[in-house]
């Protein structure tokens, strides 16, 4: 049971990293892409471990080869937390308020940290907020993707019971 988990966790940073460096729109300090939508998969569908692992690692690969390197720590810690928070949100709310909304719930909150996350780390690499805040609108609009994108995906595992 554990080679399948490991076969899942290597398919789901693969398709992270493919759906981030295939279609991205360029923006002022990177690119908006649809690597979201495979992160939150990752939470929402693997273990907390093998999906942190998933989205941090497939994430990560994106930047390297991409030329992004400066991004790829951060992105690591990043996305490996999204992924964590989507789970724990699916997981802990699920009985009470059903799949859909503990899902988007654990989206919202992934997101909101992915752009944190990164409006910090360039506050940082960049010397200061406002350098940061050209940032947050691509970022916050990748996060709406992400998230769209991601829960129709979800539906469609759910109802193909791929994941089973």
């Amino acid at each position: 049971m554990k080679t399948k988990k490991v076969i899942m966790a290597a398919l789901f940073a693969a398709l992270a990293c493919v759906a981030t460096m295939v279609i991205k729109i360029p923006s002022p300090k990177g690119y908006v892409n649809l690597g979201d939508s495979i992160v939150l998969l990752s939470g929402w569908m693997l273990s907390p471990l093998f999906g942190f692992f998933a989205a941090a690692i497939g994430s990560m690969l994106a930047d390297l080869l991409l030329g992004f390197g400066v991004y790829a720590p951060a992105t690591f810690i990043i996305k490996g937390v999204m992924a964590l928070t989507a789970f724990f949100f699916a997981k802990c709310l699920k009985g009470k308020t059903g799949i859909l909304p503990s899902r988007l719930i654990g989206a919202v909150v992934a997101e909101v940290i992915m752009v944190l996350g990164y409006f910090v780390f360039e506050s940082v690499i960049y010397g200061g907020f406002a350098a940061a805040a050209v940032s947050l609108t691509f970022n916050g609009l990748q996060g709406v993707i992400g998230m769209i994108v991601g829960l129709i995906l979800a539906k469609f595992f759910d109802k193909s019971g791929i994941m089973k």
